[in-house]
């Protein structure tokens, strides 16, 4: 119970971004079958936006359409990618240590000049009230400036994220298709967005 209201126990909140350092390590297993998974959705001629994030990360590892191009706000993937071949396009604007992303307003005037086939987005939270949410208003603005420009948004979000909400909402539920490892607790069983990794 809480003042003016109640809530639900087995929502979770966040509010600030744990390091990337912190979190590469979690639940790895997890977010190796959603990024496998995520990057079979990659096909030839794909112009495709990688968001910041460790599952995104662990989706370039899985990533074997040649014939794709990347952008991408995180300094991390747009290495790897480079690394691995591909050709990919950083974003400029202002770095955010802790998740290793690059955000501001020049971001967003970037962003608004692509034109994405396939975006791949990670989340703090996944919430059918509140959508898909994230702790910095930001990184909020330039994941749904990424959202709008893409034709088919896919959010990788490992089991843990289900019921979990942030500090702000970066889109709608039913404005992705959700990449997950398991099938989804009670309450977003039936949700037509979802889809586990084989």
């Amino acid at each position: 119970k809480v003042h003016g209201g109640a809530t639900a126990l087995q929502m979770g909140y966040t509010t600030k971004d744990e390091a990337v350092s912190v979190r590469k390590d979690m639940n790895m297993e997890e977010k190796q079958r959603i990024a496998k998974y995520a990057a079979e959705r990659i096909e030839k001629n794909d112009f495709v936006y990688v968001d910041t994030g460790t599952t995104t990360g662990c989706l370039i590892d899985w990533i074997c359409e040649q014939g794709a191009v990347f952008v991408t706000n995180g300094i991390v993937h747009a290495r790897t990618l480079a690394e691995k071949g591909y050709k990919v396009f950083l974003l400029g604007g202002e770095l955010k240590a802790a998740t290793e992303a690059v955000v501001g307003g020049e971001t967003m005037e970037s962003l608004k000049r692509y034109h994405f086939t396939k975006g791949f987005f990670g989340t703090n939270g996944v919430s059918k009230r509140h959508g898909f949410t994230t702790p910095d208003p930001n990184e909020a603005l330039v994941k749904q400036e990424a959202m709008r420009q893409t034709e088919r948004c896919y959010v990788l979000a490992d089991s843990q994220k289900f019921g979990m909400v942030s500090s702000v909402t970066f889109g709608g539920f039913e404005e992705a298709t959700i990449l997950t490892e398991t099938e989804p607790p009670e309450g977003f069983s039936g949700s037509k967005n979802i889809r586990v990794a084989k």
